[in-house]
């Protein structure tokens, strides 16, 4: 399929990228491969095709913005299969699928799972790229997510087992003579480690604890007999 066949106008969408993520190309058909590269290329995004999805899943992850461009129907481990393993292994990667068939079944399973669009060859240039600068939009807004995420586990990490303790109390909603009471400490003391908690965590307010606390799943703790 030359570039011509791939896509149905000529028509273009200026998409400027404020870092260059990467778009990875998953296509058995060569002349797809390269007149995506090229159209992605020319928008000014990094870009790394690969012959089948089993290729793709042998390259080292990073975790830098991106996302995959994927032909569903490929020899060996096809595009829904890959997408299963990819909800897994990456699931800051969204997924735009090309088809040479449009499956109703099959889109609203790709779909479902998360894709971010279901292209059915021969698209726009310009739905391509629209795709592409939507992907991007969710992969940077995941891995800034992610990070965050990883940021406030460290801070959760050096706090001390009890000021854990202390923590689990306060974020559902017990003053600090209800702590001493449940821990067996004093209000004073109590006070203290809240304090060191509070700044270790990094936390402004006691909503802001409490939000803290939800993102990282705190388990509720149990009464002490």
């Amino acid at each position: 399929m030359n570039q011509a066949s791939l896509f149905c106008d000529d028509e273009r969408t200026l998409l400027v990228p404020n870092t260059s993520p990467t778009v990875f190309v998953v296509d058995d058909d060569i002349s797809v491969r390269e007149s995506l590269e090229f159209l992605i290329r020319d928008e000014g995004w990094q870009v790394e095709t690969f012959v089948s999805a089993e290729e793709f899943i042998n390259r080292p992850r990073d975790f830098n913005p991106s996302c995959l461009v994927l032909d569903i129907s490929m020899p060996g481990l096809n595009g829904l299969d890959l997408q299963k393993r990819l909800a897994v292994d990456r699931p800051n990667m969204p997924i735009i699928f090309l088809t040479g068939n449009a499956d109703i079944p099959m889109t609203v399973q790709a779909m479902k799972a998360g894709a971010v669009e279901f292209l059915t060859k021969p698209f726009s240039a310009s739905a391509l790229l629209s795709s592409v600068g939507k992907a991007m939009a969710r992969s940077t807004a995941l891995i800034a997510r992610e990070a965050e995420l990883r940021a406030l586990r460290a801070r959760y990490v050096r706090l001390s087992s009890r000021e854990r303790e202390v923590m689990a109390l306060v974020v559902y909603g017990k003053a600090n003579k209800e702590v001493a009471s449940e821990l067996g400490i004093s209000e004073i003391t109590v006070k203290a480690h809240r304090g060191n908690m509070m700044r270790k965590m990094e936390a402004d307010s006691l909503a802001e604890l409490v939000n803290q606390a939800a993102r990282l799943r705190l388990a509720r703790p149990n009464r002490r007999p």
